[in-house]
């Protein structure tokens, strides 16, 4: 009890004593919370990027997230779909790739661990006869070495 008077006389903010917080940064819980939130969605995000040969980060009602999945699997590739919309974290997620990429769009699409950008992007990456390169040195293609 005495910690949440002291809390709610302080309007919030947490003293030095460290208890929820980071300590004696003046930082109010909210916002620490906001940062502990983005750094587990951007190791999330890391993590499934370096461990997966295409990631498409996106959102189901997105049509031009349907275009490059679509795309994707016409040229036979294996890629995973991370339906932001749809994951209890996909917000922080997408804050998290924002402040990685400087991307804040879905679709946002990495291949071989790079970030290649957006529905435009890749499609113009294809066009110029780039993406299947990409996709095959990823391991992505059936056939391709991994």
């Amino acid at each position: 009890r005495g910690q949440l008077d002291r809390e709610a006389r302080m309007g919030g903010w947490l003293s030095s004593s460290g208890q929820g917080g980071h300590a004696g940064s003046g930082m109010p819980l909210s916002k620490a919370k906001e940062d502990k939130d983005s750094g587990l969605a951007l190791s999330k995000a890391k993590e499934i990027v370096s461990n997966t040969p295409v990631v498409v980060f996106s959102k189901t009602y997105c049509p031009y997230c349907t275009r490059v999945k679509q795309l994707l699997s016409q040229l036979g590739a294996n890629y995973k779909a991370i339906e932001l919309d749809v994951e209890n974290d996909g917000s922080d997620i997408q804050s998290a790739l924002t402040e990685w990429t400087g991307q804040r769009t879905v679709p946002n699409v990495f291949i071989g661990g790079n970030h290649i950008g957006g529905c435009d992007t890749v499609t113009e990456t294809h066009g110029g006869g780039k993406l299947v390169p990409l996709l095959t040195q990823a391991g992505a293609l059936a056939g391709s070495a991994t």
